[in-house]
This record gives C-alpha cells, sequence and structure tokens, in this order.
C-alpha cells in the first residue's frame, strides 16, 4: 500500500498571527504557505524571529547629515528636506556632491 501524505488545513489562529507579522516586518504572506499547517508554521517561525522594521529605520544617520551639512557648506549649497527623510536618498545626494 502507497501512503499518500495529506496536508492538514491552516487555523484561523495561524492565519491572523501570520497576517499580524506580515505586517509588523511589512512582508507579504505568499499563497502557496497558507496552503498547509506545516508550510505556514514554517514562515510563521521565520517571520517571527526577524527584527521589527520601524520609520526609524528610514531616516539618515546622524554621521549621513552631519556629512551631508559639511559638503552643503563647502559647495555653498541646501540639503534637499527630503534627504532628511530618507537615508536612501541622503545617500544619492552625498555621492553626487562629493
Amino acid at each position: 500500500m502507497e501512503s499518500t501524505k495529506h496536508a492538514l488545513p491552516v487555523t484561523p489562529k495561524q492565519i491572523a498571527y501570520a497576517r499580524s507579522l506580515a505586517l509588523r516586518n511589512r512582508t507579504l504572506l505568499p499563497w502557496e504557505v497558507q496552503q498547509d499547517r506545516r508550510s505556514l508554521s514554517t514562515w510563521i517561525e521565520a517571520q517571527a524571529r526577524l527584527r521589527p522594521v520601524s520609520d526609524m529605520d528610514q531616516l539618515p544617520t546622524s554621521r549621513q547629515v552631519a556629512f551631508a551639512e559639511k559638503l552643503a557648506r563647502i559647495k555653498r549649497r541646501a540639503v534637499p528636506d527630503e534627504c532628511f527623510r530618507d537615508k536612501g536618498l541622503m545617500s544619492k545626494w552625498i555621492d553626487g556632491n562629493k
């Protein structure tokens, strides 16, 4: 006799917790992992270990700001306001003004 593997359905509690983790980590909850209990459990364990994404993580560091302001003084120009809200933009501004 051949043994067939049957996937257990996910529980409502699992789905609720997985959705809260997806929101916290700003990630998508893949449809495939929602199809069986074991896959979803593995996904939940991986997501629970991640550090939550914070809006503060997107802000430039104090060293970036200080360096940009130094460059701005040397180049006699202002650092655009949007650079103070996004570390990626600040990095690009610094690279373009070295």
